[in-house]
């Protein structure tokens, strides 16, 4: 089983044979690439392939609102995809540690040493909070505690009924829109489903193999979500867990969100310190260095196949549903005044 990413591209430019990413076992995937190249654009075309896959779950955690277009109408077969728009996870999705990091608690100090406790004992923000309440502790750091938790439920992303596998696990991708949220919410939300997907698969409460696909991936590579995206990197192979991260800062990525790639999709990229990143753990059969194998279009890719140990130039196809993640321009509002 396998999704037509695009075509080979020759040394002239010209248009090859298809590309094909391999769907039927788990992968980690980096797709990298400065803004305006592509990237999320291949993120895309990577979930339109995945939706009309038969065993697989995939879950797109879309933190800027651009890949709802997937469930409009397509070109050729239809893409099952919805969208789910005011997403919410279970309290105890997130460990004690990051429920202090979370509300930038210290687990030392008073507060949050109470909320450490609390997350321990309890499975609801309210619960959490009478913990906190009850407990044999001097007032100020109690009702800083409370005040901490009651912040984080202003946020409306938690409930005991949130978001769980069996929701996330179905044949349709499920496009986890977190553009209302700030980042310490949409870090929880990601930290839960990334868990839930993990778990369900090493406890086979279900069958499909999920990808959970991960735009503007270094806002939560530095956030509460970075333990549960790790653990998938490091040992999502065995219960068929699968990440595809885009991002347009790998430095930003840790090491290990780079080295863990089997696959890196390489738009263009310019900074140093993003390339450095990358040839650091730059495999050994590529000649040259991935700097001076950078394309120069948009949507012009490299890609390394660490399975096969090969090194390919292409280019990603054109999406079959819109892609929402154009850019406005001042010319478009001239022309529709």
């Amino acid at each position: 089983m396998a999704g037509r990413l695009g075509t080979y591209r020759a040394l002239d430019g010209s248009e090859g044979a298809d590309l094909y990413l391999d769907l039927d076992g788990p992968h980690a995937v980096l797709i990298v690439g400065k803004r305006g190249y592509g990237k999320s654009y291949t993120l895309g075309v990577l979930a339109e392939s995945l939706a009309r896959s038969p065993g697989v779950a995939p879950v797109v955690i879309d933190p800027m609102g651009v890949f709802g277009e997937l469930a409009a109408d397509a070109e050729g077969d239809p893409v099952p995809a919805e969208t789910i728009t005011e997403p919410t996870v279970a309290p105890d999705s997130l460990d004690p540690r990051s429920w202090c990091e979370l509300l930038e608690l210290s687990p030392e100090g008073g507060p949050g040493g109470l909320v450490w406790q609390a997350a321990g004992e309890a499975s609801t923000l309210a619960g959490m909070c009478d913990h906190v309440a009850d407990a044999d502790a001097p007032a100020a750091p109690v009702r800083a505690a409370i005040n901490h938790l009651e912040l984080a439920a202003s946020w409306g992303v938690f409930d005991a009924d949130g978001l769980d596998a069996t929701a996330l696990g179905g044949a349709a991708a499920t496009v986890v829109d977190l553009s209302g949220l700030d980042a310490a919410p949409a870090n929880a939300v990601c930290r839960g489903v990334a868990e839930a997907l993990y778990r369900a698969r090493v406890t086979e409460s279900i069958d499909r193999l999920p990808w959970l696909l991960l735009d503007e991936a270094h806002a939560f590579f530095d956030g509460v979500a970075e333990p549960a995206l790790r653990t998938i990197l490091t040992r999502g192979r065995a219960p068929g867990v699968s990440l595809v991260a885009a991002t347009q800062r790998p430095n930003a990525v840790p090491d290990v969100g780079v080295s863990q790639s089997d696959v890196l999709v390489a738009h263009r990229l310019t900074a140093g310190p993003d390339l450095d990143a990358l040839e650091r753990v730059q495999p050994t059969y590529l000649s040259g260095t991935l700097g001076e194998r950078m394309p120069h279009s948009p949507g012009d890719i490299v890609v390394i196949d660490d399975a096969t140990e090969t090194v390919h130039a292409a280019s990603v196809r054109r999406r079959d549903t819109p892609h929402g993640g154009d850019s406005p321009s001042a010319s478009d509002a001239v022309t529709d005044g």
